[in-house]
């Protein structure tokens, strides 16, 4: 009885990192309802350096975790006779998981770069416009 219940506790382990890595495959950036609304409302300058500095954060959080189950995964393969046989799925799992945040942490900078380019387009045609405001009016 316990090999067919190991068994499939095996089978549903592998169904699941499967999944976990499936879905870090095509990593998002961190989408909080906060920067959600923020990102949508942007309009100026300032409000998508705002949001670059929201996404940045949340990547930070997210190196910081990656940072911190990395240590947890050194302890699972160096303590792993504590775990018995829960050892590999335990490694296997906090491997899949670093995946996930490296991946999101990448996607989550990518998105701030984009409201980096964002502002700085804003601010050139503002640049811009206001140069040429003065040339069209001594025209007249």
């Amino acid at each position: 009885m316990k090999t067919k219940s190991g068994n499939l506790f095996t089978a549903l382990m592998i169904a699941l990192l499967v999944s976990v890595s499936a879905s870090a495959t095509a990593a998002q950036p961190i989408d909080t309802p906060e920067i959600r609304a923020a990102a949508e409302n942007a309009t100026t300058q300032s409000d998508h350096e705002a949001v670059a500095r929201q996404y940045e954060d949340a990547a930070s959080a997210l190196q910081a975790k990656v940072e911190e189950k990395k240590e947890l995964l050194e302890h699972y393969e160096d303590k792993s006779y504590i775990y018995g046989r829960r050892a590999q799925d335990l490694q296997s799992h906090t491997h899949a998981l670093i995946l996930h945040y490296e991946k999101t942490a990448r996607a989550t900078m990518q998105a701030a770069a984009l409201h980096r380019r964002m502002a700085a387009r804003l601010n050139e045609n503002h640049a811009a416009s206001s140069t040429q405001a003065p040339n069209a009016v001594s025209g007249l």
